[in-house]
């Protein structure tokens, strides 16, 4: 018998402004929705200030769709959203949604007690096991509450490398991905 390999779901945290959204909330979402499409992931919000006459991710991402021209003018967080596999939450403060997988907090500054390599959450995902990998999307990164709710924290960087967000997010999917991808033909 096989073992279902788990699901990764690409998650933002807005770290920019809380009340209103804007230009750079756009932007992650049309570039985030093809990254999770193309390599098989989900995506999740938390604490975007989406418009309240947009009460579905459905609808947010149709709304973005006529607003961008990244993504192939949005079509593919749409498809990602009519496959329901894009998510919205409020900000969290006592741990992230469980349905989510275990958190796992990409960053240039992994705390030593929770670093995981990315082969080891490759190895979760082999396991059958769900993970979300959050990503801070302001120049700030995800705030300390947000920071602590994650029990594993991630660099794929070779040396704690900052990156800018749509750059860790393209390498955090694809360097995932390819090694999932090259494990399940090797065994």
């Amino acid at each position: 018998m096989t073992r279902r390999t788990g699901r990764a779901t690409i998650a933002l945290w807005n770290s920019y402004d809380p009340n209103s959204f804007r230009e750079a909330h756009r932007r992650v979402l049309a570039r985030a929705g093809p990254l999770a499409l193309a390599f098989d992931m989900n995506l999740a919000t938390f604490g975007f200030p989406f418009p309240k006459d947009l009460p579905t991710p459905q609808e947010i991402a149709d709304w973005v769709a006529t607003t961008t021209s990244i993504g192939e003018d949005g079509s593919y967080l749409r498809e990602l959203a009519s496959k329901g596999r894009f998510q919205t939450f409020p900000y969290m403060t006592k741990g992230l949604p469980p349905q989510l997988g275990e958190s796992v907090l990409t960053t240039c500054d992994p705390d030593a007690k929770r670093k995981r390599s990315a082969e080891e959450v490759v190895l979760m995902l082999k396991e059958g096991r769900s993970v979300c990998l959050l990503f801070g999307t302001g120049p700030k990164g995800v705030p300390k509450e947000a920071r602590e709710m994650a029990p594993n924290h991630m660099d794929i960087t070779f040396g704690g490398h900052s990156l800018e967000t749509c750059t860790a997010l393209g390498a955090v999917a694809a360097v995932i991905a390819h090694a999932l991808r090259r494990q399940g033909k090797n065994g």
